[in-house]
């Protein structure tokens, strides 16, 4: 027979009060108030503090504070993410994050649902949530349980995913669809009419040396 824990991570349905569970959620609201509470002249206390929260296979990535989550240790990042503040990762199940992924403001990643019929309410179940490499999540985006996002993809602000979303796309929208294909004007525009320059990089590296 199975575990709690392998049912919860083989999809089925299950209840989070055994086990240990109830424990292993009370240390990591332990970290995550730790974590949220540094500033940033205590930088080396928020690192320190990240490690301990997040899986072991983890690189790096800078969070902001406020950030929330269930487990943490459920949660995998590539190295040179960035998430903004105020984020909610719901992480009863895995949460895989590729690498070079940006996140806004206020994003939502769930991996647990309920069933719909409401004498069953009490039981959950898990999806897992993957997010591959160079993906751009705007803000106040909920991703639902089960959902992949393919790599390069842009997924526009408030946008509410619920099914997998292909590489190489800006997609929009509740529910979240795609818009159109990342193209040539993406090469030279950055935003709008607003053309990428070379000469313009050059002043803006100059100046980030400064």
């Amino acid at each position: 027979m199975e575990t709690m824990h392998e049912r919860i991570m083989n999809g089925k349905l299950f209840t989070d009060m055994c086990e240990g569970m109830p424990e292993e959620r009370n240390d990591a609201k332990r970290r995550m108030i730790a974590f949220n509470a540094t500033t940033p002249d205590t930088l080396e206390e928020r690192f320190r503090i990240q490690k301990e929260m997040l899986s072991e296979d983890s690189g790096f990535v800078w969070i902001e504070p406020p950030f929330y989550f269930c487990y943490g240790k459920h949660i995998t990042f590539g190295d040179n993410c960035y998430v903004n503040f105020n984020c909610n990762f719901v992480d009863d199940g895995l949460i895989k994050v590729g690498k070079a992924v940006m996140f806004g403001p206020a994003v939502t990643i769930a991996t647990v649902g309920h069933p719909i019929r409401p004498d069953m309410r009490e039981y959950m179940y898990t999806d897992h949530v993957v997010i591959e490499d160079n993906v751009w999540i705007g803000e106040n985006v909920t991703i639902c349980p089960g959902v992949t996002i393919g790599e390069n993809s842009v997924i526009g602000a408030g946008s509410v995913v619920t099914k997998d979303i292909p590489a190489n796309v800006i997609a929009v929208g509740n529910p979240c669809r795609v818009l159109r294909e990342i193209n040539e004007k993406d090469q030279e525009y950055y935003y709008r009419d607003r053309k990428i320059d070379a000469d313009d990089l050059k002043e803006e590296a100059a100046l980030r040396n400064n």
